[in-house]
């Protein structure tokens, strides 16, 4: 193949592709004297630069940012009609609310580091061919969904879903910053792109009772199958614009990715199933993360000791990005109060998804307006103000919510519900924008490196997140139930009147005395849970506050020892004396 023909070919070699083709300059090149007589090799050609931007039409340019948003949709409601719908998903297929459980694991085990693989992919054998076969995959997978009659099918099934979403991701994010112009794809189509990628969760809460009463969960797999294959039509209407290719694939990148995805796939599998097993109860969880933990260990032991890294762990140790990541870890934990904290709260009362509708409502508006605010008043130097405004925004809806009862409902939570989603989707931009330059200033391999961060704080975060939380709330909640039978005796009138209460209740359908005593005493303890679940959800709830202003607190004190130079005045030297 000659030079010209190898340059012709085109790929996507980042997920946000900067300005590089305005800023690229010809490599330069140093004359060597040979020193024997033989006539000089020819030089290298210089690698061709990326073709320059070109303005879209407005109607074009809603197409794709649709069209962006249509692909992330499909490739989030995959998870989020799972793990939505757990209960009715379990009761459908017979199954306990674990076994459903592992449901989300088998997606999560490849979905947590597949990106970082894709990456190199999409770079080595180009973007038009990537995109055609992530889609095409995706479609067949859930087609395949309707022939699973068994739980060991799905199972399967689900993982090789978590395989063909984890491309749709990055289309998602390509097709959502296409149109926009290379000055504002850090401001306006980082924000959009992050935007989309918000909003399954809500959608799913919403769309959800509607489709299991018209198909039971069949129909969940129905329509993800037909917003598939709208998103195969979008692929194949509305092409990437492609950056040159590059062989960037070698076969040591293959066997450290695989020790990778062990190590990420190890630990998303133990956070999701840990809490329901109990951490010290099983030995196979404990020998889980002592896995990921060895096969992690291995992988950064092999790409120390590369010239070619997959992934540089010198400079992801470094002190920005240490930063960088802690900032973005802390608001994976914190943002956990809304995923699962509130929505799993009310559940716990009875309610299903129905009745959480307008709750779903209100975070959804909460993830659009924040995307829109965001990049409307993002710009370099406002990162920490915009920090500082949603940890506060973070702190006051927990704190509205740890004053919640047993009787609460959707609408006592609509305004804190609003804020933390609010909030959610205020912090990551800007987060992003400041890894993202970190990454360009160092040059484009980097940016795999930075892949790397994001996605070990916001998959492997926000399954720490989900787990710690959950596990907070059943010690709580067990604290609470202890300390809430202790005080209540069968001697107390009031004790004694509401347990004649609850067994007077089944005297229509038990005519024996003691069965009745004992359907109503079983209650009663059902009621004592549920109220000690309230409690241990507000306790929940104000460590999320109060963490969230310790966060805020040691933003600000990093802001001002940063700007201690202006803050504190400069001491003149006296002048000597004559």
């Amino acid at each position: 193949m000659s030079p010209r023909e190898t340059t012709a070919r085109q790929d996507d070699a980042t997920i946000i592709r900067p300005d590089f083709r305005r800023t690229a300059e010809p490599i330069e090149t140093v004359e060597i004297t040979p020193r024997a007589p033989e006539p000089a090799a020819p030089s290298a050609p210089a690698p061709v630069a990326p073709p320059a931007f070109v303005p879209k039409s407005p109607a074009m340019t809603a197409a794709y940012m649709l069209a962006g948003m249509l692909i992330a949709l499909t490739q989030g409601l995959g998870m989020s009609f799972i793990s939505t719908n757990l209960q009715q998903i379990a009761g459908a297929m017979d199954l306990t609310q674990t076994e459903a459980t592992w449901l989300m694991a088998a997606y999560l085990f490849p979905n947590a580091s597949l990106t970082l693989l894709l990456f190199k992919v999409r770079a080595q054998y180009g973007l038009r061919n990537f995109a055609e076969v992530a889609i095409v995959v995706y479609v067949l997978v859930c087609l395949a969904h309707f022939w699973s009659d068994s739980y060991e099918s799905a199972l399967a099934l689900r993982f090789f879903a978590g395989v063909a979403a984890a491309p749709m991701t990055s289309l998602g994010f390509l097709y959502v910053l296409e149109p926009v112009s290379p000055t504002k794809k850090l401001s306006v189509g980082l924000c959009g792109a992050l935007t989309a990628l918000a909003l399954p969760t809500p959608v799913a809460g919403i769309i959800s009772p509607y489709l299991l009463d018209t198909g039971g969960y069949h129909a969940l797999y129905l329509v993800e199958m037909g917003l598939a294959m709208v998103a195969l039509g979008l692929v194949y209407v509305l092409p990437l614009t492609s950056p040159p290719r590059a062989k960037v694939i070698s076969s040591l990148d293959l066997v450290s990715y695989l020790f990778l995805a062990a190590g990420l796939g190890c630990f998303a599998v133990a956070f999701t199933v840990g809490r329901l097993y109990w951490w010290i109860a099983v030995d196979w969880l404990g020998w889980m993360i002592i896995g990921g933990i060895a096969a992690s260990a291995i992988f950064a032991a092999i790409e120390l000791n590369r010239k070619n890294h997959l992934v540089d762990i010198r400079w992801l140790t470094s002190r920005e990005i240490l930063h960088f990541a802690g900032a973005l870890m802390v608001s994976r934990l914190l943002f956990s109060e809304q995923t699962s904290g509130a929505v799993n709260f009310l559940r716990n009362t009875g309610l299903l998804n129905d009745q959480m509708a307008g709750l779903n409502w209100l975070i959804l508006a909460g993830a659009v307006a924040s995307g829109i605010i965001c990049a409307m008043v993002m710009k370099p130097g406002r990162a920490s103000a915009i920090h500082a405004v949603a940890l506060l925004l973070v702190a006051v809806g927990s704190y509205m919510d740890s004053q919640s009862t047993i009787l609460t409902r959707p609408e006592q939570m609509y305004l804190s519900q609003f804020l933390v989603s609010f909030a959610s989707g205020l912090f990551l931009p800007p987060a992003l924008m400041i890894g993202m330059g970190a990454a360009m200033k160092r040059g484009p391999s980097y940016i795999l490196s930075f892949i790397v961060v994001f996605l070990a704080t916001q998959k492997i975060g926000g399954y720490l997140g989900s787990a710690l939380y959950g596990t907070f709330v059943q010690w709580r909640e067990q604290f609470h139930s202890f300390r809430l039978v202790s005080e209540l005796a069968s001697t107390d009138p009031l004790v004694a009147s509401r347990l004649k209460q609850l067994s007077s209740a089944y005297g229509k359908v038990l005519t024996d005395q003691n069965q009745q005593a004992l359907q109503g005493a079983a209650l009663f303890a059902k009621q004592v849970q549920q109220q000690a679940y309230a409690l241990a959800y507000n306790d929940a709830s104000l460590l999320t506050a109060w963490a969230s202003l310790a966060a805020l607190a040691c933003l600000l004190l990093h802001v001002a020892w940063r700007n201690r130079h202006r803050l504190l005045p400069t001491s003149n030297p006296m002048p000597a004396a004559g």
